[in-house]
């Protein structure tokens, strides 16, 4: 059985939880969105626009899960897709002026879950956490990024 105090298993619940809890959020604001496309949009934002693929992996989600989200955002005029000037086939979707105005009030839902998850933190306690995060994820990337282009020696 895991351990429950390790990094990656309190990492991981904590994303968990907290994408349960902006769910609900979002459900019970009355924003005529489902919490899927709230995060979708909320994503797009913060990225500024991409390529679905990009979208759906920065989710957590299949493409074809990003995409039907996607699809309905698209028909409720909160998002466009654009085609990619480095990748012909690829699409580059970003958000409408008409999404603005939601997007501001997903931003309101989130800063007060954010307070809210938290809360009981002191501010260097906030800034250590953070930080900590911060050093973590930067590591992670690296780990992860392609080798550079080694020649093997022979």
């Amino acid at each position: 059985m895991a351990e429950p105090r390790t990094f990656g298993f309190l990492v991981n619940d904590v994303a968990r939880l907290t994408r349960t809890l902006l769910e609900r959020r979002i459900a019970s604001a009355g924003l005529d969105i489902t919490p899927g496309e709230a995060r979708a949009l909320l994503h797009i934002f913060a990225i500024g626009g991409g390529r679905q693929t990009l979208i759906a992996e920065r989710m957590g989600v299949e493409p074809m899960t990003a995409c039907s989200y996607i699809d309905r955002l698209e028909k409720r005029g909160l998002v466009a897709r654009q085609a990619d000037s480095a990748d012909r086939r690829a699409k580059q979707v970003l958000l409408t002026e008409a999404a603005t105005p939601l997007v501001a009030e997903l931003q309101a839902v989130t800063a007060a879950m954010r307070a809210d998850v938290l809360d009981g933190l002191t501010a260097a306690e906030h800034d250590a956490t953070m930080n900590a995060l911060l050093r973590a994820h930067v590591n992670l990337q690296d780990l992860l990024a392609p080798q550079s282009a080694e020649v093997p020696a022979s």
